[in-house]
């Protein structure tokens, strides 16, 4: 194994991801997959913002609220290793993909960022494209996060949180501890 990749799979890394849920039992499904990801954290390392409603964004017109939040984990292991971690949670929890785009779904489970990692793949984005872009994402990682200054960024959460120009609604905190 290289030096480089040996140490990036032994060193903890903080990693932000994003829950969001709008089939079915929303809360369930996300305390369900908050459990999975501990499965492959480091011990002890997972925080969580409160889970907030959401109407949906760029989703079909009948599509239900969602219930969205984000963790963060301390993480030993690969970007890519993560992403098939997340898939098959979502898969262990019933995500099925569908032709439409952003169609109402059982869970959704995204990374957002990597610790100082910078990826732009066919598969995967880090930090994630939109995630300044979304106050369905900001302001509940505002909550645990405020100070973080993603990389290739100046600014930080909160500040984007507070400049976000968006039309979505207020979120609604549905549960603070959950």
């Amino acid at each position: 194994m290289s030096e480089v990749l040996q140490s990036s799979v032994s060193r903890e890394t903080r990693v932000g991801i994003a829950l969001g849920s709008n089939l079915g039992n929303r809360l369930r499904h996300l305390q369900e997959a908050r459990d999975l990801l501990k499965n492959v954290a480091v011990p002890g390392s997972l925080i969580q913002a409160p889970v907030f409603q959401t109407e949906p964004v760029d989703c079909p017109d009948d599509s239900p609220d969602f219930y969205n939040t984000v963790v963060e984990i301390g993480y030993k292991g690969t970007p890519h290793d993560l992403l098939d971690a997340t898939q098959a949670i979502e898969f262990r929890l019933g995500r099925t993909t569908v032709p439409v785009r952003n169609a109402p779904r059982v869970i959704d489970v995204d990374i957002l960022y990597f610790g100082e990692e910078r990826i732009e793949g066919e598969i995967l984005d880090l930090p994630h494209p939109r995630l300044t872009s979304r106050r369905f994402v900001l302001q509940p990682l505002a909550e645990i996060r405020p100070d973080l200054i993603l990389p290739g960024d100046q600014v930080s959460i909160a500040e984007h949180l507070r400049h976000l120009d968006s039309n979505e609604p207020p979120l609604v905190t549905v549960q603070a501890v959950w």
